[in-house]
């Protein structure tokens, strides 16, 4: 899947490597993926990598997606 360029309005998408970034994406789509993102996110990354992601101290989620992604994911 190609990452859309307003998704990662910060970086070139084309320099993002889904392995070495995963938290960055995992990020980003879970506040501003489309459907079809976060169905590939899913697919791509392990339901935990996902839930570890969203609860680190460390994570830029917002507070609403955070609060509805928590739900999602206990």
């Amino acid at each position: 899947m190609k990452l859309r360029q307003s998704l990662f309005w910060d970086v070139d998408p084309d320099t993002i490597n889904p392995d070495k970034h995963a938290s960055y994406i995992i990020e980003r789509i879970l506040d501003f993926g489309t459907k079809d993102e976060v169905r590939w996110l899913f697919r791509h990354y392990p339901r935990l990598k996902i839930a570890e992601t969203l609860r680190s101290k460390r994570s830029t989620v917002l507070p609403k997606s955070r609060a509805l992604w928590d739900l999602i994911l206990k």
